[in-house]
């Protein structure tokens, strides 16, 4: 309060927030409770009593109910005004570095007044227990501990926190993280192992583990040599902004999206039900941070919160990370629609936007907001958006060719889409590619050769074709379009998902549109 009051470093009015009523604790304690106990201990041998004292003193113990309703807030202040005051930092380091502190946090010591209530109350009930049947202090004691009960039933959140601060300081000691994570504030709502979802190699996903808190999300490597603590933290993800939504990924099923500012991940659990549980935890976290930043930020900066649309609106862009498209999800650029080959066109990820590009449509830099500032590589059409400097470029104004269609955009809004594998006139050799079947061009077959490409690699018009089941003479589950001399030869998957092509395919041969007669397969 003296270096408030110098105006130098923090308001007075924060302080008193801070520390909530402390004060009358401290001097009710300092002035009364404690000299009466000390009084009483020098004359124990004539009057060994100290029932009728806590009766006494009982009643105002409920001033300690105001103090652990505004600890969450205290300390959420403390670590406010840790990160946008240097001078309130130092003043705490200071303080903390005295020996009277014995080399504890004020967090720490906040705790205090927190635990005395049940303190008292264990201390009571073992002081009741170890009375002797005669003694004459029995009947103030018991009628003490009443008291002391009504009490703590005022202070009732005291006991849930420490419970909480107790497995929290548990979690901690298993990450072994440093002290600028280690937040009594915080709450633990789930943790799990998860599979993390590789955008840069085929078919692979990576063991790892979540931690998810109130305020942030600690993505995780289990340590193979356990010294100490069993985790290391690889991310740190803040919850507020973040979004999360499930991905409908026919080759990764139980995936789901964790879009934080610092990071995006893609993520698959082990069932639809760990998912569930995951995505719920999220968006609880997420309903919390936002209930709680309400509040805070009305009353002490009265700042707006942001939009919570998950779709990346054109001001989000280099604020907050993207969603990496695959590698694997696309044979071409994103931007220039040319083919990717190993020497002469690689591919890259625009950190702005997420899209796999090439070299020549990623030969830009610019600063992004949510890498600190940093200078990244990003497509042209997002240097030209963060930038406002227009670049000559032959691309633009080209118009579209009957085969660029996003894949992405229509498979979202097909009648029927789903992996193929198209057999060449032998029989022996096959091209595996994404066959999708338009809602808003339905009498035409588009192949691509992944879900993300902006281009097809070839379209088959369907009016006339006819759909011919083939004899299974081995375990594929194949069928044929015909029409004249022309025959595509086709694989799927299942038998299930080749009579819903057959069937498909059929009724677009004839020229039928109702598409209440398709069935959707994302």
């Amino acid at each position: 309060m003296k270096e408030a009051r110098s105006g130098k470093t923090i308001p007075e009015d924060v302080v008193k927030m801070i520390f909530s009523n402390i004060s009358s604790i401290y001097q009710f304690h300092a002035q009364f409770f404690l000299p009466e106990l000390q009084k009483r201990m020098e004359n124990w041998d004539s009057n060994p009593r100290i029932g009728d004292i806590i009766q006494k003193v009982a009643p105002f113990l409920k001033m300690y109910s105001e103090y652990v309703k505004s600890f969450d807030k205290a300390v959420e202040l403390i670590n406010t005004w840790s990160e946008k005051s240097l001078p309130f930092q130092e003043v705490i380091s200071n303080i903390q570095k005295r020996d009277i502190s014995a080399s504890l946090t004020l967090q720490h010591h906040m705790l205090e007044p927190v635990q005395r209530i049940p303190r008292y109350e264990l201390l009571l009930k073992d002081y009741t227990r170890k009375l002797p049947p005669e003694s004459l202090d029995r009947e103030d004691a018991q009628k003490a501990l009443e008291m002391i009960f009504t009490a703590a039933k005022h202070s009732n959140a005291a006991i849930t926190e420490m419970e909480r601060l107790q497995n929290l300081w548990e979690v901690y000691h298993r990450l072994g993280l440093e002290d600028d994570i280690v937040d009594p504030s915080n709450e633990l709502i789930k943790e799990g192992p998860i599979q993390k979802i590789s955008f840069r190699h085929n078919r692979n996903t990576k063991e790892k583990y979540l931690f998810l808190f109130n305020n942030l999300l600690l993505y995780c490597v289990p340590k193979v040599i356990q010294v100490g603590a069993e985790f290391q933290v690889h991310s740190r993800i803040d919850v507020e902004g973040m979004k999360v939504r499930e991905l409908n990924d026919v080759e990764f099923p139980h995936a789901f999206l964790v879009s934080g500012k610092q990071r995006t991940l893609e993520l698959q659990a082990r069932s639809q039900e760990d998912m569930n549980a995951w995505i719920k935890a999220f968006q609880t976290a997420i309903d919390k941070k936002e209930k709680r930043s309400e509040s805070f930020k009305a009353a002490i900066q009265g700042a707006e919160l942001e939009s919570q649309d998950f779709s990346y609106s054109p001001h989000e862009l280099g604020k907050r990370a993207p969603q990496w498209v695959r590698d694997k999800l696309v044979t071409m650029c994103m931007r220039c629609k040319e083919p990717f080959s190993v020497i002469t066109r690689r591919r890259h990820h625009c950190r702005a936007c997420g899209y796999v590009v090439c070299g020549r449509c990623s030969e830009y830099k610019v600063e992004l907001q949510y890498d600190k500032n940093g200078l990244k590589r990003v497509c042209m059409e997002c240097y030209i958006f963060l930038t406002g400097h227009l670049l000559p470029d032959e691309r633009h104004g080209k118009n579209k060719g009957i085969l660029e269609k996003v894949s992405a955009e229509i498979s979202g809004q097909s009648l029927m889409c789903s992996f193929l594998q198209l057999l060449d006139k032998s029989g022996k050799g096959s091209m595996r590619g994404w066959f999708v079947i338009p809602q808003d061009d339905p009498l035409v077959l588009y192949v691509y050769a992944a879900p993300q490409d902006v281009k097809a690699h070839i379209s088959i018009p369907l009016l006339g074709y006819q759909v011919k089941e083939m004899p299974q003479n081995d375990s594929r589950h194949v069928f044929q379009l015909v029409q004249s001399k022309q025959v595509y030869t086709l694989v799927a998957e299942t038998e299930d998902l080749k009579q819903r092509w057959m069937k498909a395919i059929a009724q677009s041969a004839r020229g039928e549109e109702d598409e209440d007669s398709f069935d959707e397969m994302e």
